[in-house]
């Protein structure tokens, strides 16, 4: 089997040296972009398994690489921030961004990110999809269906664009409706981490998730905050 294929953005020739060596040690094959501008073109061309994308970058910053590419690009992108800003996590999201790692990095949390990333991309085998029950592959609430072998989800008949990450998020908490599930948990279901006490990024794509499925921020139905305990997936409001 080849090695996965990681192209890394970054601008920090320094970081970015280090950086390439280290996940080459570990067994992946490497490439990298270090001008904004160029990284969009190089994404596209190459089709990497993930994308490590620094979000400040000269030329063109991470986030508008992000709009640009996703709907060319089917991997993974893995932001790397110097912002514990949630809009900044926010917004990545809503560009497409799967998961972030917070500046100044630890090598074993990105390569664990990297590899949890990895994990939940590889695709269904045929046999796999053929031999799966329609009750293992499908989810229907409502206006709201999902398809965890096409990874798709359609609401009032139309195809909703979610991130492989806000799928895995949304089918997680599908299968958990009417419960109350804790971030740990959903940390632990989605990106295979304990939860930090810290960590926003669940709490953001529930923001974006909630925007794609309509469901009103201010007084959301459909996911609904629980305080000081976690989300809860309504059934009955889709």
């Amino acid at each position: 089997m080849d090695a996965p294929h990681i192209l890394l953005v970054e601008d920090d020739l320094k970081l970015c040296q280090l950086l390439s060596q280290y996940l080459a040690k570990q067994g992946f094959s490497l490439s990298t972009c270090n001008e904004g501008q160029l990284a969009p073109q190089a994404i596209i061309d190459q089709q990497p398994e993930l994308v490590v994308l620094d979000l400040m970058l000269p030329g063109m910053d991470g986030l508008s690489i992000c709009r640009e590419v996703r709907t060319s690009y089917q991997g993974k992108i893995l932001v790397l921030t110097a912002s514990d800003d949630d809009m900044d996590q926010v917004a990545a999201l809503e560009m497409g961004a799967d998961d972030f790692v917070t500046k100044p990095l630890q090598p074993r949390v990105l390569l664990a990110r990297i590899r949890m990333l990895l994990r939940r991309s590889e695709p269904l085998t045929q046999t796999q999809k053929e031999t799966a029950s329609e009750n293992e592959r499908f989810r229907q609430f409502g206006t709201l269906s999902l398809d965890s072998s096409t990874r798709t989800c359609n609401l009032n008949s139309e195809e909703v664009n979610l991130t492989p990450s806000e799928f895995d998020l949304l089918w997680f908490l599908a299968n958990h409706p009417d419960e109350i599930l804790s971030r740990d948990a959903l940390v632990r279901a989605t990106r295979g981490i304990d939860y930090d006490g810290l960590d926003r990024t669940i709490d953001n794509k529930v923001v974006s998730l909630r925007k794609k499925l309509q469901d009103n921020p201010a007084h959301p139905r459909r996911l609904i905050t629980v305080r000081g305990k976690g989300y809860l997936f309504v059934p009955d409001s889709w």
